[in-house]
């Protein structure tokens, strides 16, 4: 999948989520990339972004892999597949990381979000069916 810039609909409960994926390029000494997943209730305007920014054992598509994936080198996840990103939402709505409706919008490092996310993914593959 390319870097599909359109807003899709997720719909969780009585609650329904639009989001998006894009690749960001960063300015600077080591020229970084980011993926970002966008995420906004429907009918407001607050969006939260989840930035995977790549450095440190964390690496992003940038030409690499298919458009929004994100990995540690060992786990890696495509956001733009609706049950990570229904898990993204989950953790980030316990979390209470949602803006409320009058900030425009809010950035936040992804990655301690995707620890715990795979970490749960592999604590749920070794608990039997």
């Amino acid at each position: 999948m390319g870097n599909d810039r359109r807003n899709r609909r997720l719909v969780v409960g009585d609650t329904t989520w639009r989001w998006s994926v894009r690749h960001r390029h960063h300015d600077g000494a080591d020229g970084s990339c980011a993926e970002v997943l966008s995420l906004r209730r429907d009918g407001t305007s607050a969006v939260l972004r989840l930035v995977f920014r790549a450095g440190n054992g964390r690496f992003v598509a940038d030409g690499w892999w298919y458009s929004g994936c994100v990995t540690n080198g060992r786990d890696l996840l495509n956001l733009h597949e609706p049950g990570v990103v229904r898990r993204f939402v989950d953790m980030a709505a316990a979390d209470g990381l949602f803006p409320p409706d009058a900030v425009r919008g809010l950035e936040v490092d992804a990655w301690p979000l995707y620890d715990r996310l795979v970490a749960d993914g592999a604590q749920d593959a070794d608990s039997p069916p």
